[in-house]
């Protein structure tokens, strides 16, 4: 056994005792961000070279490739694919090393103040595993291979050619209300039929679908898994199935396709986590035709960033131009479509790191989460600049937002957050409500932290506000309603796992309230894990009772969901 010598020892206890007490502070991370924080990357599988360090503990090929699929599976999301750092600190050799094998398996067992998880005393990790992730980040880290033209042609498919396509709608569905589920670890979405509450099809996709986004013309469904791969599904076919399929990158979160007038379903975009780029690709078939790289300066600092993601992507309806959101080095760029063979790009400086966020009511201002800045970044579509960055909760969290007409502040957006139980409302009106216009205007008190997403409806007079990532099972099972008209009385719990009606022990998360075409239903997933049984559950909107619950043995993992129409119109 390796002698360590009683400073040492005594100075590792210390550490331990004090990152013990500072995990216990309630000004520290919560539960809720650690886990959402440490989403596994999806290339944890992708084989990488190991490169050795000699400065570094040895390891064995065999402990490098075990070590390398933990941290992808647990930590690059935080600390990035590189180990430069993005929400987490940089754990490079020229830091690790430093620390010693000792030190950082105390950090690993028990976490930090700073946002990283206890992996070691939660009993994620055993002794070897801390020991071998300890030794691991001393090593260069390793770098997963680009992905250019050539390898997207490769994955390339075009199933269904469109001119053997439909040329009318062949079935029966009123498409507009179709609801396109995830089935996370399954690696499928189920396309439902809003009005009969029927399973349409179960189609095989990328694993853990991110999104699903509509083209313009309402047809095609488009959705993108964290494995970077992009399925086109045609709604007009009397089985709506897949009749496209692209992999962008190894990893991804973002799929669009071209809004504006006269170039409606013209291209799409798939913006990629690995490697920091984005591409254009023709809006009927897929085919890649136009990859940009997205590394360079971080906002305020201009220091170079490796890995800067690509997180959220709207379509403009002012402009044909893409809004492309860069996390790490917070940007926010407006890709103009008209010529991809000169390709012009207008970059403005948001803030980091860039992640969510949706249109307003108008569609001029796009709203997105500069989360780890605890910013909401206004980006005026129209005018092509930055209209306001505005303060709000701990780690903003607000999916898509949701707007609705304030009876003092007119209309407004709002966000809910991670790190605290906090809603905030943002004016979103420069003309008639202009001293209320980018500042946020209140605070609504939920049920706690871990809200992901937040939702509303023209037609509707409440605000839906779901708690998943919660650690305590009576938030994350239930769902906090407000009453636009009166805010004031606070929000009203519906207890929609309960609703559910699972008999086992799963987890019985409830995630991302979604509203019907018409705007007088709410559909809830209520989510456990693979091996568990998970439903959708759907609430009147008027009377907030309960009206319908949807179970079958294909519903895996139910995650998100998205209306057809609301999708196209981008209406929350």
């Amino acid at each position: 056994m390796k002698h360590i010598p009683l400073s040492r020892i005594t100075a590792l206890v210390l550490s331990a005792l004090a990152v013990t007490a500072m995990a216990q502070d309630k000004k520290g991370v919560t539960p809720a961000e650690s886990n959402y924080q440490a989403a596994p990357s999806a290339m944890a599988g992708e084989p990488m070279v190991q490169s050795i360090n000699p400065n570094a503990p040895p390891m064995t090929k065999a402990e490098f490739d075990v070590a390398r699929k933990i941290y992808f599976e647990r930590c690059a999301g935080c600390h990035g694919v590189l180990r430069k750092g993005a929400t987490g600190k940089p754990l490079t050799p020229d830091i690790t090393i430093g620390k010693g094998t000792d030190y950082l398996k105390v950090f690993i067992n028990y976490g930090s103040p700073a946002g990283m998880p206890n992996w070691g005393t939660s009993g994620e990790l055993n002794d070897q595993e801390v020991d071998l992730m300890a030794r691991y980040v001393q090593q260069d880290p390793p770098v997963p291979p680009e992905y250019g033209l050539s390898d997207m042609k490769s994955t390339w498919k075009v199933i269904v050619p469109p001119d053997q396509r439909p040329k009318k709608k062949m079935n029966n569905y009123n498409i507009a209300n179709i609801f396109s589920t995830t089935l996370r670890d399954t690696g499928e979405i189920a396309l439902i039929d809003g009005d009969t509450k029927q399973i349409i099809n179960i189609i095989k996709t990328g694993y853990a679908v991110h999104i699903s986004r509509m083209s313009a013309s309402g047809r095609y469904l488009l959705v993108t898994g964290r494995d970077a791969k992009v399925n086109m599904i045609d709604l007009w076919m009397e089985k709506p199935d897949t009749v496209a399929e692209v992999r962008t990158g190894l990893e991804a979160r973002s799929v669009e396709t071209s809004k504006f007038k006269g170039f409606e379903d013209k291209y799409a975009i798939s913006g990629t986590y690995w490697p920091p780029q984005f591409v254009i690709m023709n809006g009927d078939t897929l085919e890649p035709l136009k990859i940009v790289s997205t590394r360079g300066m971080v906002v305020g600092t201009q220091a170079y960033h490796p890995e800067p993601r690509v997180a959220s992507i709207v379509g403009s309806h002012f402009k044909p131009e893409f809004v492309v959101n860069v996390k790490e080095t917070g940007k926010t760029l407006l890709v103009d479509y008209s010529n991809i063979d000169a390709l012009k790009m207008t970059e403005i400086a948001s803030a980091p790191f860039l992640h969510d966020g949706g249109l307003d009511s108008t569609k001029r201002y796009f709203m997105v989460a500069a989360n780890n800045s605890n910013k909401i970044s206004v980006i005026d579509l129209k005018e092509g600049k930055l209209a306001g960055l505005v303060d709000v909760g701990k780690i903003p969290h607000p999916g898509r937002g949701a707007n609705f007409v304030h009876p003092k502040f007119g209309p407004v957006w709002a966000t809910g957050d991670l790190g605290d139980e906090f809603i905030s409302l943002i004016g979103t009106d420069p003309v008639k409500h202009k001293q209320y216009a980018f500042k946020e205007v209140a605070k609504l008190t939920g049920q706690g932290g871990g809200a992901l997403f937040i939702k509303s409806h023209p037609k509707s007079n409440h605000l839906y506000s779901d708690t998943p990532l919660n650690p305590d099972p009576k938030i994350s099972q239930s769902v906090a309603v407000y009453d636009i008209k009166n805010l004031a009385k606070g929000y009203t719990v519906l207890p929609i796992a309960e609703w559910a009606n699972i008999k086992d022990d799963g987890a019985k998360r409830v995630v991302q309230p979604e509203f019907n075409k018409a705007g007088d239903e709410v559909w809830f997933a209520v989510w456990s894990a693979k091996n568990k049984e998970s439903a959708l559950v759907i609430v009147d909107d008027k009377t907030l009772k309960l009206k319908a619950v949807i179970k079958d043995p294909r519903l895996i993992t139910p995650t998100g969901h998205f209306n057809v129409h609301n999708t196209q119109h981008d209406v929350y």
